[in-house]
């Protein structure tokens, strides 16, 4: 997009485009979503940016009024296999919280100056910006959500030090802590929830949304012991248990029409709050929140035998995986045999919640299973194969491939689900080159229409 086109979404106040790019104004100091429904800056006073990070490094703070933090993000990153899109993956993960940019740059194979250099060029902010502005978003959910003192909430969000919460408080918001507290918008008002009824949060995507057919998916998928879809169809509930770096969760969404731009309804109970941003971002990859259904359906709708299913479920998604190691077991030995997985080496919550019982199994302690089960987890735990936010999707299906017992038709579901590629075909599935890069969208157009 130039940037004749930008200012004409930001004039049009076009909630198209929240979230695939920032505008700020130069004589407010204030960077917004492209759908602020505040008066539109004359032309020369707008400056645009790729992400939160690189208008806050810039010296602008986020609106109050339409939240420029909490848009989903933007499809980029899961339709780019290169370095950026792999980082923006990973730090989307918590990666660089968890292990520095160092850690970051290993996973990636490059050096750290390398990652900064080609971050910084193409988004105007560097993988310790972006993290900070994803800090920043999570420490604000948790004071605007929760009971919690703002000591704890600083650490829960990621953060190294008070002192580092506060002033990034003060420069992303132009509040402090408390007074950002304050500002709570009427319904969420802080306070509300505590530690022990979770934390409730608003899943926000862009475009239509066909909620029903993701529910049906999960419903049809759903792994006794670990997952649960209850409720009648139209007002279901998906709750399921994730594995998480500090402890583990048990995560409820619902599901809900709040129209086009809405949101899904969830609450997260985590035995360590420091999980929230890693299990956040899982519930969106899960979910396809971060989809951008205008592009897939003006290209899709164009293939004479997509276009009627296009235009009777506009905005279907392709729902990814909550945990992508996972996944991959239970593509390859299914649902059932998932089950009796869980339930022989399967963690045992510290505290069930109804028919959740249990966390999925770590790849290691399946590795000494007999066949591909055995080959594919040893694999999975050694590092041979790397399913992670911000593995190498090529690398990751060669290595599949090489293993005994795991067909091309696995190989393709672990790419489409677990890996999050929106540019895959299936066995069996007619995915022409005119689908692309959208070919995991038809696909499951057609597998929905059966």
């Amino acid at each position: 997009m130039d940037e004749e086109t930008r200012y004409e979404a930001v004039r049009s106040r076009d909630a198209r485009f929240d979230g695939e790019f920032f505008f700020a104004v130069e004589t407010t100091g204030i960077y917004c979503r492209p759908s602020c429904p505040a008066v539109t800056p004359k032309r020369k006073n707008v400056r645009y940016y790729t992400t939160a990070a690189g208008a806050q490094g810039s010296g602008f703070r986020a609106c109050r009024r339409c939240r420029p933090d909490a848009v989903p993000g933007s499809a980029e990153w899961n339709v780019r296999a290169d370095v950026v899109g792999r980082a923006m993956r990973m730090i989307g993960d918590g990666v660089v919280d968890r292990e520095g940019v160092s850690g970051l740059a290993v996973r990636l194979g490059y050096s750290s100056r390398q990652v900064q250099r080609q971050l910084t060029a193409e988004l105007g902010a560097g993988p310790v910006a972006l993290a900070r502005a994803q800090r920043a978003h999570t420490a604000r959910v948790l004071l605007q959500t929760t009971g919690l003192p703002i000591t704890e909430i600083a650490f829960a969000a990621g953060f190294a030090s008070v002192r580092q919460f506060n002033d990034t408080i003060r420069a992303v918001y132009a509040l402090t802590p408390t007074a950002l507290r304050g500002a709570a918008p009427r319904g969420g008002g802080a306070g509300r929830a505590t530690p022990a009824a979770g934390v409730p949060l608003r899943l926000a995507y862009r475009g239509a949304y066909q909620c029903g057919a993701v529910f049906d998916l999960l419903s049809d998928e759903a792994v006794a012991g670990i997952e649960q879809v209850s409720g009648e169809r139209g007002g279901r509930t998906y709750r399921r248990t994730l594995r998480l770096p500090y402890g583990t969760g048990i995560v409820a969404v619902e599901e809900s029409d709040h129209g086009a731009g809405g949101w899904l309804d969830a609450r997260l109970h985590l035995t360590d709050l420091r999980d929230l941003t890693t299990a956040v971002q899982r519930l969106r990859r899960l979910f396809d929140l971060d989809a951008d259904p205008y592009a897939v359906d003006e290209r899709l709708g164009a293939d004479a035998r997509l276009a009627p299913l296009v235009a009777a479920a506009p905005g279907l998604r392709s729902p990814g995986a909550a945990d992508p190691d996972e996944f991959a077991v239970r593509a390859l030995v299914g649902s059932g045999a998932a089950s009796l997985l869980v339930d022989r080496y399967g963690k045992t919550l510290d505290a069930p919640c109804g028919s959740l019982t249990h966390v999925f199994p770590e790849p290691g302690a399946l590795a000494g299973e007999p066949g591909p089960l055995g080959e594919l987890a040893a694999a999975l735990a050694d590092g041979r194969v790397r399913l992670d936010a911000g593995a190498d999707r090529e690398d990751a299906e060669a290595g599949l491939l090489a293993l005994e017992g795991v067909d091309a038709g696995v190989v393709a579901v672990v790419r489409m689900r677990a890996l999050g590629d929106p540019d895959v075909g299936l066995p069996g599935v007619g995915a022409p080159d005119a689908w692309r890069p959208w070919r995991s969208y038809g696909v499951r157009h057609v597998l929905a229409a059966g």
